[in-house]
């Protein structure tokens, strides 16, 4: 039987501290990843050793960076120079093109919208969105938490000012959502399904239902794009072949992620038919996505402005 401590260890080890790598200049024959443990493209070719086997028959090293516990953080060493490539949700990579990092997006994958939600504690009188006013609901700041927190509440009509919003880390806000600190909570896999299954909590809207248009994103750098335009468009042609697989056996992949993550094994299918959907090159019609979450970002407050969305891309085959 899996017990509310297993989970609290769990979801503390999906959000460990993140492992930096030192900055160093990049070789020509080395591409440094920084990987997030999250059930994303880049931690299953991490897993699977497809990556490293691919490059090294055409003479490049991989490096590995990480686990980073969230994207933030990974886009910080990206922008200090100590890694080329890492993943985030299309809502981080908007806040950090924001802040004018030097980066591109070359991938995109539409999250299922079973991967995000809103969960309420059991007990909580919680059915629906509209229940959420008076309630005090964990979110992190400026980030996908607080985005479907957002979204749902203006597709609902509730007034944003009714419910209260508490800042906190997916490590913290699963353990304030277990004891009862938080009527819920705001956020994305693991941590969905670890709410829903080790804290009886009860997902009371999916990203259907908030009318999220997040996405995951690979993102490199700016200048790692530029100038080595050929190693990156091998790392996506192996996304692409893993992600392909990935989708045609989402159990195996989801008992990979779960392994990753450090989350007990019964999760794993859950997990994998959530989060194994296609990855794409970034398509006009993404980028007409991503910009339409960065105006709402800044009509949000959340962004100054709308930063220039099609020139944080990059298109490859």
């Amino acid at each position: 039987m899996i017990t509310k401590r297993i989970f609290l260890a769990a979801v503390t080890l999906v959000s460990a501290a993140a492992v930096f790598a030192p900055p160093v200049q990049a070789a020509d024959q080395v591409v440094r990843i920084g990987w997030l443990r999250g059930p994303n493209d880049i931690t299953l070719v991490k897993s699977r050793g497809t990556l490293e086997k691919a490059l090294s028959a055409k003479g490049i090293k991989v490096e590995w960076a990480g686990p980073f516990p969230a994207a933030a953080p990974a886009f910080e060493a990206l922008n200090a120079g100590s890694i080329d490539i890492t993943a985030g949700s299309s809502t981080s990579a908007i806040a950090a093109l924001s802040a004018r990092i030097p980066l591109v997006i070359f991938a995109y994958q539409k999250m299922a919208s079973g991967s995000e939600g809103i969960v309420a504690t059991k007990g909580s009188g919680i059915a629906t969105i509209r229940d959420l006013a008076g309630k005090k609901v964990a979110v992190n700041r400026g980030g996908t938490g607080e985005y479907l927190l957002m979204r749902g509440l203006e597709t609902n009509g509730i007034d944003p000012a009714s419910v209260e919003r508490v800042y906190l880390s997916p490590s913290d806000s699963g353990p304030s959502f277990a004891q009862g600190h938080v009527d819920a909570w705001a956020t994305w896999d693991p941590f969905l399904t670890i709410a829903e299954k080790a804290y009886d909590g009860t997902v009371i809207a999916d990203g259907a239902a908030i009318r999220s248009d997040n996405a995951v994103v690979l993102v490199a750098s700016r200048e790692f794009a530029k100038d080595q335009a050929d190693k990156l468009q091998l790392v996506f042609d192996v996304i692409k072949a893993e992600n392909a697989w990935a989708v045609a056996n989402k159990p195996e992949a989801g008992a990979i992620w779960a392994k990753e993550m450090n989350v007990p094994a019964e999760l794993g299918a859950k997990i994998g038919e959530n989060n194994a959907v296609p990855t794409t090159a970034v398509s006009q019609s993404a980028v007409k996505q991503i910009n339409a979450v960065a105006e709402w970002y800044a009509k949000s407050g959340i962004i100054p402005a709308v930063p220039d969305i099609a020139d944080g891309v990059v298109e490859l085959k």
